[in-house]
């Protein structure tokens, strides 16, 4: 690389890998769309714009090409630090639009419920879309009744769950070490 390239790099602050500096958007989003690990992601109104913010970031740093938003569009992007802008983002008004947007994927919904499979037991087929729900409330019973599966992350410790954007975080590891990494 010349001394240019290498001051172009320099004065690229994205949060972008090092392969990325001084690439245009437009030429990197189709580079991750090339890479991308095959796997979507569902959100359903999460109320605490941490959270999401968290879950697209993660989403982005696993390959993940394909973010689904259930519901308000209204979320604050802060936490996501500008990941967003590198997946596709497709907002649907109801569970109803979602699940026929979906169609040829299965759905897995990730919360802590009675009939729920513990992940280590849990088949995450590679067609899958993963669903998660706000902290406290989860996933609506709507959206819980059409998932093929639901699953929750083990817990050892005193609590009764842990955060929605650490469990999204587990959840997409665990598809990405049974469907991607073998």
């Amino acid at each position: 690389m010349s001394g240019f390239g290498i001051l172009i790099q320099m004065q690229d602050t994205r949060n972008v890998t090092n392969a990325y500096k001084g690439m245009p958007l437009e030429e990197i989003v189709a580079d991750l769309d090339t890479k991308g690990s095959g796997l979507e992601i569902a959100i359903e109104n999460l109320e605490r714009d941490f959270n999401m913010g968290t879950i697209v970031r993660t989403a982005n740093a696993f390959g993940v090409r394909t973010l689904h938003i259930i519901g308000s569009k209204q979320w604050n992007k802060r936490g996501a630090m500008m990941t967003d802008k590198y997946l596709h983002i497709t907002y649907h008004a109801t569970a109803q639009d979602f699940m026929a947007a979906i169609s040829t994927k299965i759905l897995i919904a990730f919360d802590n419920v009675p009939g729920c499979v513990n992940l280590s037991a849990a088949e995450l087929p590679q067609n899958a879309v993963l669903l998660f729900g706000a902290e406290g409330p989860g996933i609506s019973d709507n959206l819980l009744q059409m998932a093929a599966c639901i699953v929750a992350i083990e817990q050892f410790g005193s609590t009764r769950s842990i955060n929605v954007g650490v469990a999204a975080g587990i959840a997409m590891y665990a598809w990405l070490r049974q469907n991607y990494l073998t």
